[in-house]
């Protein structure tokens, strides 16, 4: 499978009220947090596309008072994590 590319125009960009250069690692956190509050990503998958240590993305779940899901496949990583 294609990694999906996702075009934003130029001008929506610029009217961003963040930085542009960091931009492209806020949006996908953005949509990372959006994904996993929507159910659609689980927790690792999400933080995997946002960059962000487990702890990073639980604060940032937290700061936007978003509870945590805890399925099946969290329950699974975390087993692993802590055999490791």
């Amino acid at each position: 499978m294609q990694d999906i590319v996702i075009e934003i125009p130029k001008e929506i960009i610029l009217s961003l009220k963040i930085p542009i250069e960091k931009a492209k690692e806020q949006l996908k956190e953005e949509l990372a947090i959006h994904l996993y509050k929507e159910g659609f990503l689980s927790f690792g998958k999400a933080r995997a596309l946002a960059s962000l240590s487990k702890w990073k993305f639980a604060q940032r779940l937290g700061a936007k008072k978003i509870a945590r899901h805890y399925t099946h496949e969290d329950f699974e990583e975390n087993l692993i994590f802590a055999n490791e």
